[in-house]
C-alpha cells in the first residue's frame, strides 16, 4: 500500500472515531433533554459515521494495483464510493424530514429542551470544526478528493449545528417548544440538498469529463514546445481519482522513420507529463501532417476551447 493511500485510511479512521464520540454525545443528551434538533444533528454525525466507513474501505479498494479484470486500476471506487454516500446522506435527511413533519402535523405535549442541549451543541461545533480542519488538511496533501468531500460534509455540520444552536436559544427565549421541532425540519432539508449536490458533483468524473478546459491549453502547449510534433487534436482527458488519464492525436512529417517517430512522441508525453500535474498515462496516436479523417468525431481540438479571458 502506498504512502497516499495509508495517509487516507488513517484520516477515515479518525473521522470514524470522532463521529461516533459526537453521535452518541448528542443522541444520547438530546433524548435526555427533550431536544429534537439535538437528536437530528446526532442522527447527522451517525450518518457520518456510514460515509467514513464507505470512505474508509473505499480506500482499500484505490490501493489495489491493476489486473486483468480493471487493467486501469481500482481509482474510480472513490467516485463510486462518493456517489453511494450521497444516497446515504439524503435518505437520513428525509428520514429526519418526515419525523420532524409528523411532529407538525400531530404535534405532542413538548416541554422545553433542558438548557444542557446547548452545551452538547457547542462542544459539537469545535469537534466538527477540528474534523473538517484536519480531513481537508490530509485531504489536500495527498490529493485525496474523498478527504476533500468528507471535510466539506463536517463543514456543512458545524452549519447545522450552528443553526441547532440558533434554534435552541430562540426556543429558551419565546419558550416555544415548536421553534424546536422547525428546527429540526430546516435541517432536514439542507442535509438532502447536501446530498443532491454531492450526487450532482460526481456525475462529471463518472461521464469522463473534466472541470476546466484549462488542461486542454496545458497539453497543447505542451505538444506545440516539441519539435516535430504538430496539430494536437482529438484530445481526451478523464480524471481517475487524483489522476488523468490523456489521450491524443499528434501529426508528423510522413517520412520518418519510425525510430525517429518514436523519439519525438516520448519527448511529447514527458513533456505532457511535466506540464500537467499527476497524470497516469499519455496514448498518442501518430498521424502524418494533413491527415484527414472526418468520421473521427471524439476528443476536443484547439478550435473548440473557449477563448482565454485577459488577466
Amino acid at each position: 500500500m502506498q504512502p497516499r493511500e495509508k495517509k487516507i485510511i488513517f484520516a477515515s479512521r479518525i473521522a470514524i472515531v470522532g463521529n461516533a464520540v459526537l453521535a452518541v454525545l448528542k443522541i444520547s443528551i438530546g433524548l435526555f433533554a427533550g431536544s429534537l434538533a439535538v437528536v437530528a444533528d446526532g442522527i447527522d454525525s451517525a450518518s457520518d459515521i456510514i460515509t467514513s466507513l464507505i470512505t474508509l474501505y473505499a480506500a482499500y479498494i484505490v490501493a489495489r494495483p491493476p489486473d486483468i479484470k480493471y487493467p486501469y486500476g481500482y481509482h474510480k471506487a472513490d467516485t463510486l464510493a462518493t456517489k453511494f454516500l450521497s444516497f446515504i446522506i439524503f435518505f437520513a435527511g428525509a428520514q429526519l424530514a418526515m419525523s420532524s413533519f409528523g411532529q407538525l402535523i400531530d404535534p405532542v405535549t413538548r416541554s422545553i429542551p433542558d438548557k444542557i442541549s446547548l452545551y452538547i451543541v457547542v462542544v459539537s461545533i469545535f469537534g466538527k470544526l477540528l474534523l473538517s480542519w484536519y480531513l481537508h488538511k490530509t485531504g489536500k496533501i495527498v490529493d485525496s478528493a474523498m478527504l476533500i468531500a468528507n471535510a466539506r460534509n463536517m463543514k456543512n455540520d458545524v452549519v447545522i449545528s450552528v443553526s441547532v444552536l440558533l434554534g435552541l436559544i430562540f426556543t429558551f427565549v419565546f419558550e416555544l417548544p415548536l421553534i424546536d421541532t422547525l428546527t429540526a425540519l430546516a435541517v432536514s432539508f439542507y442535509i438532502m440538498f447536501v446530498a443532491f449536490r454531492i450526487f450532482m458533483e460526481t456525475n462529471r468524473e463518472l461521464m469522463d469529463g473534466v472541470d476546466s478546459p484549462e488542461i486542454y491549453r496545458q497539453i497543447l502547449t505542451a505538444v506545440k514546445s516539441i519539435k516535430g510534433a504538430t496539430n494536437p487534436h482529438r484530445i481526451r482527458v478523464r480524471k481517475m481519482a487524483n489522476q488523468y488519464m490523456i489521450v491524443l492525436d499528434i501529426e508528423m512529417e510522413g517520412n520518418m522513420t519510425l525510430n525517429e517517430a518514436h523519439d519525438i512522441g516520448e519527448k511529447v508525453e514527458n513533456e505532457i507529463k511535466r506540464v500537467v500535474p499527476k497524470v497516469y498515462d499519455v496514448i498518442l496516436h501518430i498521424e502524418p501532417i494533413g491527415n484527414l479523417e472526418p468520421h473521427e468525431v471524439f476528443g476536443v481540438s484547439e478550435a473548440q476551447l473557449p477563448k482565454e479571458v485577459p488577466k
